[in-house]
């Protein structure tokens, strides 16, 4: 039993030894940078049938944005 007691703190003080001559560890990497982000979006309203899209992704009509080229003609339809 005296022979496992002296083999376990053996163990213990080569763990502290051996962890204690590394020395300093080296700083991680730094974490990549974070793409930069978009500058927001104008919002408009589709007239035919009110779903807000963005402005780039709008159909425009000569009377307003439209959420696809269907409901732009549907809108043309009605207002003439």
């Amino acid at each position: 039993m005296k022979y496992l007691l002296v083999l376990a703190v053996l163990m213990v003080a080569f763990w502290i030894w051996r962890n204690n001559r590394i020395g300093p560890r080296e700083a991680p990497p730094p974490a990549p940078k974070a793409p930069a982000l978009r500058k927001p979006t104008q919002m408009v309203a589709c007239l035919e049938c009110g779903t807000h899209l963005p402005q780039g992704e709008a159909v425009m009509g000569p009377h307003g944005a439209y959420c696809s080229a269907e409901h732009r003609q549907l809108g043309e339809d009605r207002a003439a």
